[in-house]
């Protein structure tokens, strides 16, 4: 067994503290933007989202030449929520249109908030895999000295 076969299982673990890192990112941004009517695109902000993908591909088949070795996660993208904006009747506001409506982001805060809540508690579990794992192999080497 290599020294990387053995480390797999914190790479596996580090790439999804990597990615729950980038989600909760992305996540604080759209709540930042939630009022945001006015964005470098134009119009108003659009909620956006991270998309995850299994690192997996000919690792599942292994051979002599190329053991197996666990992936992990990988960000593919941030896409943008293709949902429809919030309409809302604003005459005094600066962006309202001629029937004095406003458009605002699709972004809606309570559903952002559990999408916090989740990538939070996504990335404390794989900080816990990583602690477990490095506690095994503290006590498997206080074994072999032994």
């Amino acid at each position: 067994m290599t020294f990387d076969q053995m480390l797999a299982a914190t790479n596996i673990s580090a790439s999804g503290l990597s990615a729950e890192r980038l989600r909760m990112e992305v996540v604080a941004n759209n709540i930042a933007n939630a009022y945001a009517t006015r964005s470098p695109a134009g119009g108003p902000y659009r909620r956006q989202e991270v998309v995850f993908a299994a690192v997996l591909g000919d690792r599942l088949r292994p051979s002599k030449t190329h053991p197996a070795v666990l992936g992990g996660v990988e960000v593919v993208g941030i896409e943008e929520d293709p949902s429809e904006f919030q309409r809302v009747y604003n005459p005094g506001h600066p962006d309202a249109d001629a029937d004095g409506f406003v458009f605002l982001p699709n972004v809606q805060l309570p559903l952002e908030m559990v999408n916090l809540i989740t990538a939070s508690r996504a990335y404390e579990a794989n900080l816990r895999a990583m602690q477990s794992y490095r506690q095994m192999a503290e006590q498997a080497l206080v074994l072999l000295r032994g």
